[in-house]
């Protein structure tokens, strides 16, 4: 049984300790989605604003992913997500004492992004802890920290109800502040950590094929997961005329298929492989985003969602059960790549679907375009396995 081997092969405390800042800090990073519906209300903003405003964070994610990855990989996993943990104590502070036109929002929503970059950190603890037979489902589990958008969604509106959403940022800091103590007294550092090199020798991942397979790849499963999570509140609100409150509940239900069955890929790319899994999942993800598209009842579209969500959580798996098998001396810069990636395409989903909706007057065009993403993820993955079979194939003649 593979999660009696987590024991007994690496150090348990320290992948808790990875899924609890990975969780709270996944948390904080989507907390301006989860609260757009108030926060638009404060600053009467269109439809392309709604987007812009709960897609900062993801973008400034992207960036910070790759500084700490690099952090990671240089002077370890524990002490860069201490270091994050305190960065990300800013912008809470700042959203609830401050926050009160939308230039402020901005750069509240950019500092946000060090929490979207716990992902370098909280994934290379998991990985160099253990060895690659569990790889999928100690990143998996690790990965499961993504569940924190569940908090964000689920309490962020009720809160806000009663404290307004200033003040649900203020009360944000509480777990982060438990996490952080937990986080000093279980984490270490895995003995496997690398040699620090100069910092242009990170940069070399960019010269692999594989690398940019894995950030398109990524791009279109996470991108969509934390897409959709950022935006998903606003689209039930408008299009079905929910409250903010019914809106985060139904957002929550879809948040879970994808945060739950992470771990899931995770396991099942460990039995018949990563590449295999993708493909039943970006057919899954094209179908059901097609479905949205057509704007069916609640609850029909709910359904399709969730199946979405946990077709893109089980993709998010399915890729870093790949990635440490071609890159391991490299897995925090190559975490903090891909992950950049992935926030990236997380950007383009709620403007994507913003920006079409103020174009077009219906969101069936976003959720349409989606869909060809979808499609598109597939035709990417065929030309990244024959790259693949070519490797492989060279190296069994070589021998």
């Amino acid at each position: 049984m593979k999660f009696a081997e987590l024991r007994k092969s690496g150090h348990a405390p320290s992948l808790v300790a990875s899924f609890l800042y990975f969780d709270i800090s996944f948390m904080i990073w989507v907390l301006l989605g989860a609260l757009g519906v108030y926060i638009t209300e404060d600053f009467g903003l269109s439809p392309s604003q709604k987007g812009m405003i709960v897609a900062i964070p993801i973008l400034a994610g992207s960036f910070f992913r790759i500084v700490l990855g690099i952090l990671t990989d240089r002077i370890g996993p524990r002490q860069t997500a201490i270091g994050g943990m305190i960065l990300t104590m800013i912008p809470l502070l700042w959203g609830f004492l401050f926050g009160t036109n939308l230039t402020e929002l901005y750069f509240i929503g950019i500092l946000l992004g060090v929490a979207g970059a716990s992902f370098s950190v909280a994934l290379p603890m998991a990985s160099r802890w253990y060895p690659p037979h569990l790889q999928g489902v100690a990143m998996g589990i690790a990965g499961a920290g993504n569940s924190g958008t569940v908090l964000a969604t689920l309490f962020g509106p009720r809160l806000a109800e009663h404290i307004g959403w200033h003040g649900v940022m203020g009360v944000a800091l509480i777990p982060l502040l438990m996490v952080f103590v937990v986080y000093l007294l279980i984490a270490k550092n895995p003995p496997s950590q690398p040699a620090p090199q100069p910092i242009i020798n990170y940069f070399r991942v960019f010269k692999q094929k594989d690398t940019w397979y894995f950030c398109l790849l990524y791009g279109v499963t996470f991108g969509g997961f934390v897409g959709l999570t950022s935006f998903l509140s606003i689209f039930f609100v408008d299009q079905y005329g929910l409250s903010s409150v019914r809106a985060g509940d139904f957002l929550t239900l879809c948040v879970i298929a994808g945060s739950l069955f992470r771990p899931v890929g995770g396991m099942i790319a460990d039995k018949i492989g990563g590449a295999k899994l993708l493909n039943f999942l970006f057919i899954a993800v094209a179908i059901t985003m097609f479905g949205v598209s057509t704007l069916p009842s609640l609850a029909v579209v709910t359904i399709l969602l969730f199946l979405c969500m946990m077709a893109l959580g089980m993709g998010n798996g399915a890729v870093f059960q790949l990635v440490p098998q071609r890159f391991q001396k490299e897995i925090g810069m190559v975490t903090g790549v891909v992950g950049a990636a992935g926030g990236v395409g997380g950007f383009f989903v709620p403007n994507i679907l913003g920006t079409l909706k103020q174009m077009t007057g219906t969101y069936a065009s976003g959720f349409m375009v989606y869909a060809f993403i979808g499609i598109a993820a597939l035709v990417i993955l065929a030309i990244a396995q024959l790259s693949w079979r070519r490797v492989y194939l060279a190296k069994t003649e070589s021998a």
